[in-house]
């Protein structure tokens, strides 16, 4: 019996969907897909299993109670809910320059009013569920993936902010297949709050922000992921990398997933980074060069 059958997961409570106060509700598909929830510590994941990834992952976190815990000793595994079948798992990642590319950062779930609560929510991040596959230059990059979690997870901290976090892959059919999986290029990140930035007698209105990665130039450097693809006659990956805050309304409309709440309550409009679109880009997509225009995109 392996470590994954023996773990106990029961009671696991997932995403509190009223932590900021108001109802903001785990997204789902406007279509019609197989999907099943997982409930974590602190956060849930919508998984596709016919993708055998998430469709969306939300997680709460709670600035003031965020702890620095270590991941030593952890090790990445199946859960034991779901048949292997339905996941992704390491015959994926061994052997490459890809990472297992958490989507719930494992930060953003180590926070609690005790160590033991911190310490479960930094444990349960490290299922295969809760991952996708990135190139390594890409998930670990100060200017690409990891930047923005950095920038938001410190946002949060600073400001003792309550933050809900959905992040997943943008799972296109066109995506290129490798060891039996459909590698997503995309990446999206919605990030929910409330708009006075304080949770206080008058915290403010619910207010919501959204970011839009590419990861293609990336992963053509990890051989054979875009070589079926390329053969098949699809055109070459596209141009330098380039992360945009992009209207909440369109990142449902290229997950296919009803964000609810979030569309009306997109902050874009109110905020200085908002200005012009880049060469390219769809209309109201802006490109974000400097730490500062991502922390502007959370309104403060």
């Amino acid at each position: 019996m392996t470590g994954a059958q023996r773990e106990d997961l029961s009671g696991r409570s997932g995403l509190d969907e009223r932590f900021l106060g108001v109802p903001v509700p785990l997204p789902g598909p406007v279509e019609s897909v197989p999907t099943v929830r997982l409930e974590y510590t602190h956060f849930s994941v919508l998984l596709r299993t016919d993708r055998r990834l998430a469709a969306v992952t939300g997680v709460a976190v709670d600035g003031a109670l965020l702890q620095d815990l270590d991941r030593s000793g952890i090790d990445w595994r199946l859960d034991p809910r779901l048949p292997a079948d339905q996941q992704t798992g390491e015959d994926v990642y061994a052997r490459n320059d890809l990472d297992r590319g958490h989507l719930v950062r494992r930060a953003d779930a180590v926070w609690g009013s005790t160590t033991a609560e911190a310490q479960q929510g930094n444990r349960d991040t490290f299922h295969y569920t809760n991952a996708a596959p990135q190139a390594a230059s890409f998930n670990q990059g100060e200017t690409l993936w990891l930047g923005l979690e950095t920038l938001v997870l410190e946002n949060a901290a600073t400001y003792d902010r309550r933050l809900v976090m959905f992040t997943g892959p943008v799972l296109d059919d066109d995506d290129p297949r490798y060891r039996g999986v459909q590698v997503p290029l995309r990446f999206f990140k919605v990030v929910a709050f409330l708009d006075g930035g304080q949770q206080g007698s008058d915290p403010g209105p619910l207010a919501a922000a959204a970011y839009l990665l590419d990861q293609t130039p990336q992963v053509e450097d990890v051989p054979g992921v875009l070589a079926g693809a390329q053969a098949a006659g699809d055109p070459p990956p596209l141009g330098p990398f380039r992360t945009f805050g992009v209207p909440v309304a369109d990142v449902a409309s290229v997950t296919g997933l009803d964000l609810g709440p979030l569309v009306d309550a997109d902050i874009r409009p109110a905020v200085g980074v908002q200005a012009g679109s880049a060469p390219g880009a769809p209309s109201g997509w802006v490109r974000l060069r400097t730490a500062a225009d991502v922390v502007r995109s959370l309104g403060r």
